[in-house]
């Protein structure tokens, strides 16, 4: 195969080659790693150009609206598979056949217990602390249990560290949620299916057991399979830079959860209760549609368009359905916010400008109204988001590890002040 090379002049300087690579799919990449060589770094804010890794995990094409994880389409998961297969495929990297699923969540199903010490850890905190506050600091903590598995360099250790994370972050976001709103915590059951069991220790209580309808497992378990990766994103690329340094899977994982807080990445479904909130009634849509069309106005609409893609959300397609669904089982069709929220999505599905400029309903539109209907308050959301993610974010700090890497070590544009001299305290 001809090697293929980019060429970069700089002021009549000689002439500097960079190697240039293609994936299986996507943009060819130039390799720009030599070029500190030449006392020049590259500028990119957001690194929106940037590819900062190599990985066989998931691909994106946001100009047509796809996603992919291990070379299947998100829509066909969403429909053949459920969310633990999906995990066993991102982190194994192929479908397991019938006895490896079965041996998958058994494993997943007997690790779903939390040692007591941090039922004592949660109970430290205020009345009213945020969920994900909590959830950051006991994933962080875990690293102070599990001493018997963490040699990043061992294999079987980061396998057991991934299982012990995607069974325990269901039963640690129910613990936050229970000291939330200051009810006793739920034992997981074993003997339910895993998004069966979340919803089960999210609501039910010593008093009084919590009967999950299928179509709500159905849909519990879409939210957690179509968040469960979506590439190089802000929290899966922190986690990727964390655990660079060589730190255990729990810290790096708590760093993911920290920046998946952030109301940029991990917040817009919250934000989407919110913006319809303060629409508050359908007579309003007209005028703060308005309002979203005005580059001078700060009001945006939540829960439409997206960053990567730049055509329709393969997952909001799929979410919608389990949408409708939802409302269907629980009888809220006629709710006024669920009422208000599908008017919203018609108006905006049938304007010129939102057609022209394809801001479609991406999947934080449907699943904020999913949850919203399901009972779940919004300071739950984000970390049920991470729970989908966490298998992402371990699939891809074990691809690392796996891999050669170096520590990251992102340059800068410096602009602060040249060399000063330290005046004496009474000369300035």
């Amino acid at each position: 195969m001809t090697k293929r090379s980019a060429t970069l002049i700089i002021d009549g300087q000689p002439h500097i080659e960079l190697p240039m690579h293609s994936g299986t799919l996507g943009h060819d990449v130039i390799d720009i790693g030599s070029l500190g060589d030449h006392n020049v770094f590259t500028y990119d804010p957001g690194f929106s150009a940037t590819a900062a890794c190599q990985s066989d995990i998931t691909y994106i094409d946001g100009e047509k609206g796809v996603l992919l994880h291990r070379g299947y389409p998100i829509e066909v998961l969403a429909e053949k598979s459920d969310y633990l297969e999906t995990c066993y495929l991102l982190f194994e990297g192929y479908l397991p056949t019938a006895d490896q699923k079965a041996d998958f969540e058994k494993t997943i199903r007997y690790h779903t217990m939390v040692n007591r010490s941090m039922e004592q850890f949660i109970s430290g905190f205020r009345y009213d602390a945020h969920p994900m506050a909590m959830l950051c600091g006991l994933v962080g903590a875990m690293s102070s249990f599990y001493h018997d598995s963490l040699d990043i360099t061992n294999q079987q250790h980061r396998t057991i560290s991934a299982h012990r994370l995607i069974a325990k972050m269901p039963t640690m976001a129910a613990m936050c949620h229970k000291h939330f709103i200051g009810q006793p915590y739920i034992y997981p059951d074993n003997s339910l299916s895993y998004a069966e069991n979340f919803l089960h220790m999210m609501f039910s209580t010593p008093c009084e057991d919590y009967p999950v309808h299928p179509a709500l497992t159905r849909a519990m378990d879409r939210i957690f399979l179509l968040h469960a990766d979506h590439e190089q994103n802000a929290s899966t690329s922190t986690v990727r830079l964390a655990g660079s340094s060589g730190a255990n899977p729990f810290a790096c994982i708590a760093a993911g959860i920290a920046a998946l807080w952030g109301p940029a990445h991990g917040g817009a479904n919250e934000a989407v209760l919110n913006m319809l909130s303060e629409i508050g009634d359908e007579k309003n849509i007209p005028k703060f549609v308005l309002k979203a069309k005005d580059k001078n106005d700060p009001f945006r609409l939540m829960g439409f368009g997206h960053r990567v893609y730049k055509n329709h959300d393969p997952r909001a397609t799929v979410m919608r359905e389990s949408c409708n669904e939802v409302l269907t089982v629980l009888g809220l069709e006629n709710d006024p916010l669920f009422k208000l929220a599908k008017k919203l999505e018609q108006f905006a599905l049938e304007d010129d400008y939102f057609i022209s400029k394809k801001l479609y309903p991406n999947v934080d539109f449907y699943s904020g109204i999913i949850l919203k209907a399901l009972g779940i308050p919004v300071e739950m959301f984000t970390g049920i988001f991470a729970t989908g993610r966490t298998v992402g974010w371990v699939s891809h700090w074990n691809e690392m590890i796996t891999n050669a890497y170096r520590i990251g070590r992102p340059r800068q544009l410096y602009t602060g002040p040249a060399l000063r001299d330290f005046p004496p305290i009474e000369e300035r």
